[in-house]
């Protein structure tokens, strides 16, 4: 693996600075490493790879709020195409630390607002007023619910116009049943892009036989974690991927 990830041209931070994309449309996948292997192959021609000080494969950890009765978790297991999310989340490699909300529509783009802060604590100011401004609920009825990590690579096509996320060594750690969950060899992968312009990922994945599959972290994470919550919606999603699991030494 790490030889596939040298092999790519390199696009540093800066030079990502026009690729942030956000209002898009986001389309998700599941796989598992080895037939990542051969995606990194294939993308080796039409992509570049985020470098940051040398560091490629980088370290994530994110922390998602929600309220008591997990509101914003209910909203998306009910179906409900016009939600929220909100998270603290830090890019352990480039030590940076944002507060994050993301709104998807029911037309299924995605806005991200978000604030550069050093901790996760809601109670000053900047953090009320910014949530005030862009989430639907009360920033008192907010806690910790669900801390994931995981290893991210960033693709940037050619032509600047697309980002693909590629997240491994995912786990899970439930804030409220202290349930931990880690997901082994899964590979979720999301394209990302303004809608219009064509992406050589989408014809990759096509041929490799890698169907979209919705895989929200902080709903699949909370539905594997924490008994409490009815999770009738996501029970086929959880079959594909302990499917994928399964057959993959998850």
């Amino acid at each position: 693996m790490e030889e596939l990830i040298t092999a790519f041209r390199p696009i540093t931070l800066e030079e990502m600075s026009g690729v942030k994309l956000m209002n898009r449309i986001d389309t998700k996948f599941i796989t598992t490493r080895p037939i990542l292997q051969r995606l990194l192959t294939m993308a080796q021609a039409e992509y570049m790879l985020q470098e940051i000080d040398g560091e490629r494969n980088m370290l994530y950890h994110t922390t998602y709020f929600d309220t008591p009765d997990c509101v914003m978790f209910n909203v998306h297991q009910h179906g409900n195409a016009n939600r929220q999310k909100i998270r603290f989340r830090t890019y352990v490699s480039s030590d940076q630390h944002f507060l994050e909300i993301k709104t998807k529509n029911n037309h299924g783009r995605t806005k991200k607002k978000r604030i550069a802060v050093t901790d996760m604590d809601l109670s000053d100011a900047a953090k009320c007023q910014f949530v005030g401004k862009h989430l639907r609920y009360d920033i008192d009825t907010l806690s910790p619910a669900l801390t994931n990590s995981f290893r991210r690579l960033t693709l940037v096509n050619t032509a600047r116009t697309e980002r693909v996320t590629i997240d491994t060594e995912l786990s899970f750690h439930n804030e409220r049943s202290q349930a931990d969950r880690q997901m082994g060899a899964l590979v979720v992968i999301e394209v990302k892009r303004d809608g219009l312009c064509p992406s050589p990922m989408l014809g990759i994945l096509h041929q490799l036989r890698i169907q979209p599959h919705g895989f929200s972290k902080y709903c699949m994470g909370s539905a594997l974690t924490n008994p409490a919550l009815r999770i009738n919606r996501f029970k086929p999603k959880l079959h594909d991927v302990e499917r994928l699991l399964g057959g993959n030494g998850g």
